[in-house]
Formats: structure tokens, C-alpha cells, sequence
């Protein structure tokens, strides 16, 4: 046997053994955090939505956006039942993440995702609910808002992007949403990289807070690294930046109430560049600084993400 047939013939053993590591990967991720919801068929996609507090139409309806390559779960550790005993609540996977399907193979766009969580919000009965959305989620928010202002009672954005900035794509984005790193790139971080270099990523998320204790296990760290979901995360972070120049001049349009809750120390969605900017552009927009504190009030201070919400049912007329 040559030694060209045996090169051949180990790179082929190496690639089934890859494979076969993906997906026993990927398959231990599903079966320890399978769907905690319903599916909701919106224009042929699937979507994924946990329902949870009060029943339909016996309080506010209350819906929760998870950030950057999140979940459901992220909304389901803290806040939503902190909010449950006042609230009728639909949290959604964004399309492309957690077992919501994926709208457009080159990234969903955020006017899409809000585009698409709002029909789905339509066919369950709730019609003008308080939108909230963190991080990336709040780009969704606010996407929401301003396609949709007669279908959306009031915003609630935390941490939320809402501006452009000048800052380039990391590098990383840029390799895992382009053709080639997807199919190259992502394959290899789901079949090699180490849980615990997730949880240091996660450290520097919640910075300068811990990470809270039972917060990784809850969340699903292991379901963030999925092919599916990398490249979905990459594709739609490539791409907001011009959606928001697209959505930002809007805003002075906006009428609802809307309540702002950002972290001082946030180095992830700076406040100078998002959260002043917003109030400075609208006329309903009333921010609630939170000094020392990182990109993840939501999960650190609760308290603070629920009053907000209160304050917005209030000058809604919904409390």
C-alpha cells in the first residue's frame, strides 16, 4: 500500500472520528436541555416559546428577548420568576438559536427576528405586550417597536444594543461567519473546544460580577456550541452593526414608554454609546444607570430589571 493511499486513508479515519465527536456532542447537549416549551409554526419556521406566569388575558403580557447566542434559559434562571407573579410572559428562542429554526442562512436580521417573534406572539394572544430584550435582544426590541408600535405597549432594554459603533468585528466573527470558517472553523470549535473555555468566556461576560452559582448548568453551555447555533450567533453578529444604522434613525418616531437599565461598567454594550445615545433620541426613554455593574444586570440585579418593568406597565396604563 502507498504511501499516498495510507495519507488518504488516515485523514479519512480522522474526519469520521471528528464527525462522529460532533455529533455525540452535539446529541448530549439536546438530551440534557431539551425544549422547555411549546413550537410555533410562523411563515414555515419553527419557533420555540416558553410560556410561564399568569394565564393569558388575567395580567400584563410581558415578552422576554435573550441576547448573543443565548436561549430561552438565560431568561428562565432569574428573571422570569421574579416576574411571574404579576405578569403573563412568552419568552422565545430567537430564530437560528436554542431550538428556534433558522429564517435565512446568511443571519437573520433583526428586523426579521422581531418580524417573525411578533406573529408568533399574534397566534398565542398576546397583540401589545411589553417587549424586553437584552444585549443583542435589545436591537430586537427595539426592531420590534418600530416596525410594529401598535403591536408593542412598551420596551424594557437592558444592556441592549441600540447604536452603531466604531469598533471592527472581532476577529473571531469574521472567521466563523464567512462560507469557509463555517464550514471549516465551526465544525472543529464544536468537536474540540473545552466546556471550561466556555465558562471563562462567560466569566468575562458577567465581569465585574461573578457568573451566578448554578447559572452555567442552568443555561446550557454545551447548546451554545452546536454548529447550528455558532453559525447562526456569527452570521447575525456580522450583520447588525448596518441593521442598526438602518434603525436607528427611527427612534425619535418611537411614542411607547420606554425604560433603559444598563450597567456603568459594561465593557461589552457601552452605555455612553447605547443606552445615552437613546435617550437623547427619544422622547419616552428613561435610563436607570447601575454603577460598578457589568453586561448582565438581568442575572446580578434582578431587582433592578423587575422595577423597570413595573415602571413600564405603569406609564403603559397596564398596572
Amino acid at each position: 500500500m502507498g504511501a499516498l493511499t495510507l495519507l488518504v486513508l488516515a485523514l479519512a479515519a480522522g474526519c469520521a472520528s471528528l464527525s462522529s465527536r460532533i455529533t455525540t456532542r452535539e446529541a448530549r447537549a439536546m438530551a440534557a436541555y431539551p425544549p422547555q416549551g411549546q413550537f410555533i409554526d410562523v411563515q414555515g419556521h419553527r419557533v420555540h416559546v416558553v410560556e410561564r406566569g399568569q394565564t393569558r388575558g388575567s395580567a400584563p403580557d410581558l415578552v422576554l428577548i435573550h441576547g448573543s447566542n443565548g436561549s430561552s434559559r438565560d431568561m428562565t434562571f432569574r428573571l422570569s420568576p421574579a416576574l411571574e407573579d404579576a405578569y403573563h410572559i412568552l419568552i422565545f428562542d430567537r430564530p437560528g438559536l436554542g431550538y428556534s429554526d433558522p429564517v435565512s442562512p446568511t443571519g437573520t436580521s433583526i428586523q426579521t427576528q422581531a418580524e417573525i417573534l411578533q406573529a408568533a406572539s399574534a397566534q398565542l394572544g398576546v397583540s401589545r405586550p411589553i417587549v424586553l430584550g437584552q444585549s443583542y435582544g435589545g436591537a430586537v426590541a427595539l426592531a420590534w417597536a418600530t416596525q410594529f408600535p401598535e403591536h408593542t405597549a412598551a420596551v424594557v432594554n437592558v444592556s441592549g444594543v441600540s447604536h452603531p459603533w466604531e469598533a471592527p468585528l472581532p476577529a473571531f466573527y469574521q472567521l466563523t461567519s464567512s462560507r469557509l470558517g463555517g464550514q471549516l472553523v465551526v465544525p472543529l470549535l464544536t468537536a474540540l473546544v473545552p466546556k471550561s473555555y466556555v465558562r471563562n468566556s462567560l466569566a468575562e461576560v458577567f465581569a465585574p460580577q461573578e457568573v451566578p452559582k448554578g447559572f452555567a448548568e442552568h443555561f446550557g453551555l454545551e447548546m451554545s456550541l452546536r454548529r447550528s447555533s455558532l453559525r447562526a450567533n456569527a452570521r447575525q453578529r456580522a450583520n447588525l452593526l448596518s441593521e442598526v444604522e438602518a434603525m436607528a434613525p427611527q427612534y425619535p418616531d418611537l411614542t411607547m414608554p420606554i425604560e433603559i437599565v444598563h450597567g456603568t461598567a459594561d465593557t461589552t454594550v457601552g452605555i455612553s454609546i447605547h443606552a445615552e445615545r437613546l435617550v437623547a433620541d427619544t422622547s419616552t426613554a428613561r435610563l436607570t444607570p447601575l454603577d460598578g455593574v457589568g453586561h448582565m444586570p438581568h442575572q446580578t440585579h434582578t431587582e433592578a430589571v423587575v422595577n423597570a418593568v413595573h415602571r413600564a406597565a405603569q406609564r403603559a396604563g397596564l398596572r
